[in-house]
This record gives structure tokens, C-alpha cells and sequence, in this order.
């Protein structure tokens, strides 16, 4: 088993964000509860993501899930510096997403990390000149924040995270764009319901509603459904029972929590009705999967 790493060792319930610079040497493969997001300020090494390696240099940005696993090599005489941003989804309210009506500009939150690995790693953000200038002042002002903890400091982080993840969802939007693509409006469309799964793998846990989503994505129920259909061909709730299934299946493996517990962890409350669902989505009930694994 991977060593996890718990937020509670870096950051506060009340606030859980945390953020460091750092010269990163070569670190054996964790994984944690929290969300890292990763800009690499200067040097080179390896980044190994889930196993596979994948080389890394200046001006590079990645995220981490809760839940992934990573690691770093760096050779002998090389060096590599990073600031590491970490916090919990929960750091950014829904409600807030909402009142600022910027669903549709947190891309690189709620798509890119989670596109398959190999789009994710090996075309992944590489920034230089002003977009890099930009992204490091966003970064270097919430360490000064962060270690001043002056009056305020708080509210200034949160509003900083969200115009860098802003700015790092244009630039991310601007390297979609140059790939082929049928239409802007078919575009639009994908990259809606690509959103609206993304936030459903960040908020699993939580009680989620049609009608929530539908305030947060400015879109009817309808409208939500149909572009998941089209996109995923499943409806919001299936692919919401299959994000937790999967959740569900990796805390099975990964923990010794009670099979009540698990269920609560992943949204439900009904335990009978988690074990129906389970049994439907992977063959046998979470005991026997947990017993066979």
C-alpha cells in the first residue's frame, strides 16, 4: 500500500489550502486527500505519474487528484524547483462558483485533470514569457499571503487560486482550439458536459441535485441531460453512480473502513441501496470485491 498522505498534516479544516516553494529532490510515489496543483519554476526532471514517467521542465503546470499517485526523479546534479499548491475542492464553494457565473471558465479544474494520462501528461500546459510571468506573480503572492497572514489573507488567497485556475482554464482553452474541431458550437457543447463531469468527480460526496447543477452550469435539467447522453451516453446520475462506484471500489482496496462507512464516504446514505448499486455496476456485492481483491 502507497503511502497517503492526509491533509490534516498540511493544512487546517477551516482552511484548507496550503502552498510552498521548494527545490524538489527525488521522492519515493504517495498519493494524498487533497488537490495538487504543480508549476515547475525552473530545472528539469522526471514526474511519474501512476507508474509512467514523464519528463518535466521550467514552465511546466500539472494536477494531481485526490487519490492518484505520483513521484519525482531528479538526477544527480540536476535541480528542479516547484511551488506546490494544495488545498481541498472545498476551498472553492459552489456558491461562490456560482455568484461569479464562472462554470465555464474553471477548465483546467474540471476538465484537463481528468482527461486520459497520456493526453494529460504528454500534452500537458507548458507556459513562457507573459503567461508564465503572470502565473508565477498569482503564485509568489499567495506564498506572501500565505506566510504574512495578514488581515484578510485568507479571502485574498481564495480570490487568487480562482484567477489563476481562470487563467490557467484560458490558456488551456486556447490549446484545445488548435486542434481540429468540428464547430465552436459543438465545441461548447463537449466541453460543457466535460465540466459538469469533472465537477462530479470533485464533489462525489456530496449531496448533488439535478437542480443544483442546473443553477451552477446555467443550464436546464434537460439541457444537462441531453449533453451528457450526447457526450458520455449516460444521463447526470449515471455517470454520478459510476464516479462513486469507482471512488468505492479504490476505498475498498485502500482502506479498511466498514462497507457503511464507505458508502457514507461516497454519497450515500442508504447502505442497502449502495449494495444494490454496487452489485449492479461490478458483478458482486462490496464485501466479496473487497474479499477478492
Amino acid at each position: 500500500m502507497k503511502d497517503i498522505l492526509s491533509s490534516t498534516g498540511f493544512m487546517k479544516i477551516e482552511f484548507p489550502f496550503w502552498i510552498t516553494r521548494t527545490v524538489q529532490g527525488s521522492i519515493r510515489e504517495h498519493g494524498h486527500e487533497f488537490v495538487e496543483l504543480v508549476y515547475v519554476v525552473r530545472g528539469k526532471g522526471m514526474h511519474v505519474f501512476e507508474g509512467t514517467h514523464y519528463a518535466v521542465h521550467a514552465g511546466d503546470v500539472f494536477i494531481i487528484n485526490p487519490g492518484e499517485t505520483h513521484a519525482y526523479e531528479v538526477e544527480k546534479g540536476e535541480q528542479m524547483e516547484i511551488i506546490n499548491c494544495l488545498f481541498m475542492p472545498s476551498f472553492i464553494p459552489d456558491a461562490l462558483l456560482a455568484e461569479l457565473e464562472i462554470t465555464g471558465s474553471m477548465d483546467y479544474f474540471y476538465v484537463h485533470p481528468f482527461l486520459k494520462e497520456d493526453v494529460r501528461f504528454n500534452h500537458r500546459l507548458n507556459l513562457h514569457g507573459q503567461d508564465a510571468a503572470h502565473v508565477l506573480m498569482l503564485l509568489e503572492n499567495m506564498l506572501r499571503e500565505m506566510n504574512g497572514r495578514s488581515i484578510g489573507h485568507t479571502t485574498l488567497i481564495r480570490l487568487q487560486l480562482i484567477e489563476l485556475l481562470v487563467l490557467l482554464s484560458r490558456y488551456y482553452t486556447l490549446m484545445q482550439q488548435q486542434r481540429a474541431h468540428p464547430s465552436p458550437r459543438q465545441m461548447e457543447r463537449e466541453m460543457t458536459a466535460k465540466r459538469i463531469y469533472g465537477y462530479l468527480e470533485r464533489n462525489y460526496e456530496k449531496k448533488i441535485t439535478l437542480q443544483s447543477l442546473s443553477y451552477l452550469f446555467s443550464s436546464s435539467i434537460r439541457q444537462l441531460n441531453r449533453l451528457m447522453q450526447e457526450e458520455y451516453n449516460r444521463s447526470v446520475f449515471e455517470a454520478l453512480h459510476e464516479v462513486r462506484i469507482e471512488r468505492a471500489k479504490h476505498l475498498l482496496m485502500e482502506s479498511d473502513e466498514k462497507v457503511i462507512v464507505i458508502a457514507t464516504m461516497v454519497g450515500y446514505e442508504d447502505q442497502s441501496f449502495f449494495n444494490r448499486l454496487f452489485l449492479r455496476h461490478v458483478g458482486c456485492s462490496p464485501s466479496q470485491y473487497r474479499v477478492s481483491g
